[in-house]
């Protein structure tokens, strides 16, 4: 799922974020009352008769909630997700579709800077390749989703935009559907990127990220390209690490030299010396400091991980470019690691929380926030501060 920097740091006409919040459900206008205010501001916005027709005709829908609530599939480790997402048919046809449109991926290349591989990879992991991009209503899931308190922030900047594709002749009323979430075409983008970062490559006047593979590749290269995509440079390489590092240092937040990484023993992934110069990297361990190791350089920590928030995902989708691109199979790691369960993170979390720590839901997925606080009581417990919470270091930390 993608959701623009461009949402969160602009205005576009829609109301506050605090507004967002004291307007979602359960409040005393109801549902009925948000849909009559979003409906006013579409009309100020100038959205046609047809579109606001679809607008009305939206329903709260509550399985679109309970689906929200059940997000599971990152709840898994690294080698799980991986093996699941990134296999080794998809590996082959992403390879066979980049053949079959080679000049398309070289005209994209060249005006966007992004590789084929990278491209691919999103294909393959967000509708494996169109094959499966949802029929959810895309109005209905926005609307139910921007009243919900959980997001709102999120959702409710997406409705106009998805309003505006049906105005622009890019997507019919019928058209208008994908992903429960809103996401629409073969990458999945949100209303808002389809919008304004929606690119006609086939020159046929309109934007169609459900049906024209030229759209869908050159969109998506466009949106990388705006998220911070730099042409020509790497996004991720695994690597092999040693058994002394400073382990405090393997965090996203903490970049070094290549050059730097290489005097602490950081090697290619078969063993010979990785480029000593100035590319910055940060060591990226999403499964502690014995499982796949890699180094992720600006392009990952940019655009990947504004393309989806999950680094169980964002890690996997790079993955996959690489092998797409060449690279063999990840290693497991130096040595084995058992991964915590869904009830040991949640736990986790909780436990965390009370203990003054910011880290979101108690959901069972190992977040930004819920490896810093790990990474701060490995460091007060003297342990490998690497961020994974293995089973001994719960049961450590919570005292089982």
């Amino acid at each position: 799922m993608k959701f623009s920097a461009a949402l969160f740091g602009l205005a576009i006409g829609l109301a506050s974020s605090s507004a967002m919040a004291a307007s979602c459900g359960n409040t005393a206008q109801g549902f009925d009352g948000f849909l009559a205010q979003v409906k006013k501001e579409a009309a100020a916005k100038g959205i046609s008769p047809t579109a606001m027709a679809v607008l009305s005709a939206a329903k709260y829908d509550p399985g679109i909630i309970k689906r929200d609530r059940a997000q599971n599939v990152f709840a898994t480790s690294f080698l799980q997700f991986a093996g699941k997402m990134a296999t080794d048919g998809r590996v082959t046809k992403g390879r066979a579709l980049i053949a079959k449109n080679k000049a398309t991926f070289d005209a994209v290349q060249q005006q966007f800077g992004v590789p084929a591989p990278v491209i691919t990879a999103f294909w393959a992991l967000e509708t494996d390749f169109g094959g499966f991009m949802g029929s959810s209503p895309t109005v209905q899931s926005l609307v139910t989703l921007a009243w919900d308190c959980r997001r709102p922030e999120k959702f409710r900047p997406q409705i106009i935009p998805s309003l505006h594709l049906i105005d622009k002749g890019w997507l019919s009323p019928e058209e208008m559907q994908g992903a429960w979430a809103g996401e629409i075409g073969q990458t999945q983008f949100m209303a808002y990127d389809y919008d304004t970062s929606g690119v006609d490559f086939d020159g046929d006047g309109k934007v169609n990220l459900r049906d024209s593979v030229p759209d869908v590749i050159a969109s998506t290269a466009n949106l990388l390209k705006k998220s911070g995509w730099a042409a020509g440079q790497p996004w991720l390489q695994e690597v092999k690490i040693t058994a002394d590092l400073p382990w405090d240092q393997a965090d996203l937040a903490i970049t070094h030299s290549r050059a730097e990484w290489a005097k602490w023993g950081i090697a290619t992934r078969d063993g010979q010396p990785i480029k000593a110069d100035k590319m910055p990297a940060a060591l990226l361990l999403p499964m502690g400091k014995d499982g796949p190791a890699f180094l992720a350089y600006p392009n990952f920590l940019k655009a990947y991980l504004k393309w989806n928030e999950s680094l169980i995902y964002s890690t996997t989708a790079a993955y996959l470019a690489t092998r797409i691109a060449g690279a063999p199979p990840v290693s497991a790691g130096r040595a084995p690691v058992t991964p915590p369960t869904y009830e040991q993170v949640v736990a986790l979390q909780n436990y965390l929380d009370g203990h003054g720590y910011d880290v979101g839901k108690a959901d069972g997925k190992i977040g930004a926030g819920t490896r810093a606080a790990v990474k701060a009581e490995q460091l007060k417990m003297g342990w490998p501060a690497d961020s994974y919470p293995t089973p001994a270091f719960i049961a450590k930390l919570m005292g089982q």
